[in-house]
C-alpha cells in the first residue's frame, strides 16, 4: 500500500465540531472543493474525501469500493478505529456474500411492519422514562434520564438483552467508542465480547424471546450461526442500537430548543414531525464518515481513484450540498429534497432505519407535550458535546420545565 503524505493545506480529519449540530468550520475548504477532494488521517495518510451527494450515492453503490476492515489498505481514521482491523466486524465490516448473508438474517425483524408493530411497546417505554423524569422534577439531565434509556431499553427487548445489564454495556459501548485511549477500548471490547458470549451460551441452552435466541435458534433448513459471529452481529446490534438513537434523541432536541420558531410550528402540527426527523437526520448527521478502500481503479468526477485508495464519505457536508438542498445550513422540514445520506446508501444502508425513525418520533413528540416548557437549564455554549472523533451528541444535556 503506497501512504501519500499531506500537503500543507489538506484538511484534517475527523475534526470536532465548534457548534454540536453543524459541521466544522474547518471543513469549508472541502466544502467549496465539492464533490471530491482530499482529507489526512492521523496517522498521516492522504485519502479521499467524497462531499457532493450525486457522486456519493454512485460511488457507495459502486463494488468496485469494499468495506472489509481486514484490508490492509482500509483507512483508519483514528487510532482506536484501527483496532478493529485485528478482527471481523459484522454488516459493517464485511462485503458480499458474507454480508448479503447476514443482513437477509436480519431483515425480518427490521422491516417497517414489525417495527410499526413495535410502537405501542417503544411509546410504553418512552411514558415510563417521562413519568420518572416528572416525578423527580426539574432539573434533568435529558442524556442519562431520558435520551440513552429509551434505545437502550427499546433494543434490549428487540434482541433478547436483559436490560437489568444496561448500565455494563452502555459503559462498555461508551469506552468502545470515545475511551480514553485504545488499551481502554480494547478492554472494553474483550468485556463486551466476553458477556455477549455469556449471554449466547445461556441462551443456548435456555431459549428467550428475542431476535438473538431467533438467530441462535434457527430452522432445521438454516444453516447454525458459530459463536464468533453471533458475538460480533449482536455487539453491532446492541450497540449501534442505543448509541446512535440516544445522540439523535439528545442532539435533536438540543437543536430544537435552539430554533424555537421551528419547535413552536412542531408543537402546532403533530402531522409535520415525520418530516422535521427526516430533516433532523440531514441536518445532524451524528455518523459522519463512511469508509471504504478501492479493490479497482474507479474514475469519477474527472479524478481516478486508484487500487488501495482509501475513500471517506463525509456524511456531513454530502447532507449539505449545496447543488442538493437550498439554504442547507438552515433546519427546514419544508424543503422539497429528502434524500439525505444520514443512513448511508446501497447495499450497506443502515438495517435499523425504521426503528430509529421510530424511537425518534415517539420520543421527540412525547417529549415536547408531555413537557411543554422544556428549555436549557445551562447557557448553551456551556454545555458539552461530544468530540469528532466519535457519534456526534451531547455529553449531556441539562433541561428544566
Amino acid at each position: 500500500m503506497t501512504v501519500t503524505p499531506p500537503t500543507p493545506d489538506t484538511v484534517a480529519f475527523p475534526q470536532d465540531r465548534t457548534c454540536p449540530y453543524h459541521p466544522p468550520a474547518s471543513y469549508d475548504p472541502l466544502r467549496s472543493a465539492r464533490p471530491l477532494s482530499h482529507v489526512s488521517l492521523f496517522d498521516g495518510r492522504t485519502v479521499w474525501v467524497v462531499t457532493g451527494q450525486s457522486v456519493a450515492r454512485d460511488l457507495l453503490i459502486d463494488r468496485r469500493l469494499s468495506t472489509d476492515r481486514g484490508n490492509r489498505a482500509f483507512p483508519m481514521p483514528t487510532e482506536r478505529f484501527a483496532l478493529s482491523r485485528k478482527r471481523r466486524i459484522a454488516l459493517l465490516g464485511v462485503d458480499d456474500p458474507e454480508h448479503n448473508a447476514q443482513r437477509r438474517m436480519l431483515i425480518p425483524s427490521f422491516t417497517l411492519k414489525r417495527i410499526t408493530a413495535l410502537r405501542p411497546r417503544i411509546q410504553e417505554t418512552v411514558d415510563r422514562f417521562l413519568d420518572a423524569m416528572v416525578e423527580q422534577g426539574p432539573p434533568a439531565d435529558l442524556v442519562s434520564a431520558f435520551a440513552l434509556p429509551v434505545p437502550s431499553m427499546v433494543i434490549c427487548s428487540l434482541l433478547g438483552v436483559p436490560y437489568a445489564d444496561h448500565d455494563f454495556f452502555e459503559e462498555q459501548s461508551r469506552r468502545l467508542l470515545r475511551g480514553p485511549d485504545v488499551t481502554d477500548t480494547e478492554a472494553a471490547r474483550e468485556q463486551l465480547d466476553a458477556y455477549l458470549g455469556s449471554l449466547i451460551d445461556r441462551k443456548r441452552r435456555e431459549p428467550g424471546d428475542g431476535l438473538l435466541d431467533e438467530l441462535i435458534h434457527r430452522g432445521p433448513d438454516e444453516k447454525e450461526i458459530d459463536r464468533e459471529e453471533l458475538i460480533s452481529l449482536a455487539t453491532i446490534l446492541l450497540v449501534a442500537g442505543h448509541e446512535t438513537t440516544a445522540n439523535m434523541i439528545s442532539l435533536g432536541t438540543f437543536t430544537l430548543l435552539r430554533h424555537p420558531d421551528r419547535l413552536e410550528e412542531l408543537r402546532s402540527a403533530d402531522s409535520l414531525l415525520p418530516a422535521a426527523v427526516e430533516e433532523l437526520l440531514r441536518f445532524l448527521s451524528i455518523a459522519d464518515g463512511i469508509l471504504r478502500v478501492a479493490t479497482e481503479d474507479i474514475e469519477v468526477a474527472g479524478e481516478t481513484i486508484r487500487t488501495d485508495d482509501g475513500v471517506v464519505f463525509s456524511t456531513s457536508l454530502i447532507n449539505r450540498d449545496a447543488d442538493s438542498f437550498t439554504a442547507p445550513d438552515s433546519l427546514d422540514w419544508h424543503r422539497p429534497t429528502r434524500h439525505h445520506l444520514a443512513f448511508g446508501y446501497g447495499v450497506h444502508q443502515c438495517l435499523g432505519q425504521n426503528l430509529a425513525r421510530a424511537e425518534m418520533e415517539i420520543a421527540l413528540q412525547s417529549l415536547f407535550v408531555r413537557l411543554p416548557g422544556l428549555r436549557l437549564a445551562a447557557p448553551a455554549e456551556e454545555i458539552p458535546f461530544k468530540p469528532g472523533d466519535t457519534i456526534q451528541g451531547m455529553l449531556e444535556l441539562p433541561v428544566t420545565w
